[in-house]
């Protein structure tokens, strides 16, 4: 028999389900409190709530345990490259050499901008801030690509989840180079995703730039130790924003907003 919690309202009894999570937390079930009682819950931050069940981040700060689909961080962040650890994430499985290879190539193909995005930048100040540049870009690709934004189509759906790994270092990056007056670096379809980005930020029409390896590998680990952060604010912005059917990139837009916060 499947364990419950009681509990009494004005002297009467109700029982609810308690579920186990994938790394053996538990939880009450109560989504049926206000059918059955006519109560809602309060707890303001979700401090106590879960809003999903998920299998694809565990994180205990106390203990200094995080894991991505059961794998620890500190296997990946030493084993796994990004786009290897994004796969995980997104198929639940470490993927196989062939597969990460075509998803590779697949992020590669898709890192260029259009080149109409390049005028987008220049209605912004030069000082503005990067946060809302990145958010309005980001948002802005629901109009590129707008025959492909289908939330209920899984193939949109893939095309979106790509492109949007593939475009943001390069979004970010010409952020970067608007705000210092420099002209925009276009990715290197030799280089990998970490190293595109730093070629993307400090490469310059008058000196090339060839990314150091030891700052690849850093930020390869940083971005492997923010691929997923449980359901943090900007998960929570992006899930309730997509449960309105919303697209991809505006629920990501939505994100990156909620990012923006100290």
């Amino acid at each position: 028999m499947a364990e419950t919690a009681k509990l009494i309202i004005d002297g009467k009894e109700y029982e609810f389900d308690v579920i186990e999570g994938s790394e053996g937390e538990r939880a009450i079930d109560i989504s049926k409190l206000r059918a059955q009682t006519g109560y809602i819950t309060m707890d303001p931050g979700y401090a106590n709530t879960g809003s999903c069940q998920s299998s694809i981040t565990f994180i205990d700060g106390e203990k200094g345990i995080l894991r991505y689909r059961g794998y620890p961080i500190d296997q990946l962040a030493s084993q796994s490259s990004f786009l290897e650890t994004s796969l995980l994430v997104l198929k639940g499985e470490l993927p196989s050499a062939d597969e990460l290879a075509a998803f590779e190539d697949e992020i590669t193909y898709h890192t260029l901008l259009h080149e109409d995005m390049r005028h987008m930048y220049q209605a912004f100040p030069l000082n503005a801030h990067p946060m809302a540049v990145v958010s309005s870009l980001v948002g802005s690709l629901a109009t590129t690509y707008q025959n492909e934004i289908d939330p209920l189509n899984p193939e949109h759906v893939q095309i979106q989840v790509r492109r949007l790994i593939a475009k943001l270092p390069t979004i970010c990056a010409w952020a970067y180079k608007y705000s210092t007056g420099h002209p925009f670096v276009y990715p290197r379809n030799d280089l990998g995703y970490a190293a595109n980005l730093l070629h993307m930020f400090f490469a310059t029409p008058a000196a090339p730039y060839e990314p150091d390896p030891a700052l690849v590998r850093a930020i390869d680990t940083l971005l492997i130790l923010h691929a997923d952060h449980e359901q943090n604010c900007s998960t929570s912005s992006m899930r309730l924003v997509g449960s309105s059917n919303s697209n991809l990139f505006a629920s990501a837009s939505a994100a990156i907003g909620a990012l923006w916060g100290p």
